[in-house]
């Protein structure tokens, strides 16, 4: 019997970020019509390697771990990646 884990959208952000204010309506609208958990994760708490990796790039979205999008979230790719 296999069982999938469930899915989950994380958003590495910054507060005071307004592209990352724009990238959250979309992860919500996404995650409530989907049935998906999301999370938020503020880079300003990340280790020194993740903010030298993202911190030119946030927000940036993650699905199930996996790197999906920076700077801006697009609603279509990310049902896509979800369904």
């Amino acid at each position: 019997m296999s069982h999938e884990s469930p899915r989950v959208i994380t958003m590495l952000g910054k507060p005071g970020c307004h592209l990352c204010d724009e990238a959250l309506k979309v992860i919500e609208t996404v995650a409530a019509d989907l049935g998906v958990r999301y999370e938020v994760r503020d880079i300003t708490h990340a280790s020194q390697e993740e903010r030298d990796e993202y911190w030119d790039k946030i927000p940036v979205t993650f699905v199930d771990g996996v790197q999906h999008d920076f700077w801006r979230v697009s609603e279509k790719r990310l049902r896509a990646a979800l369904s």
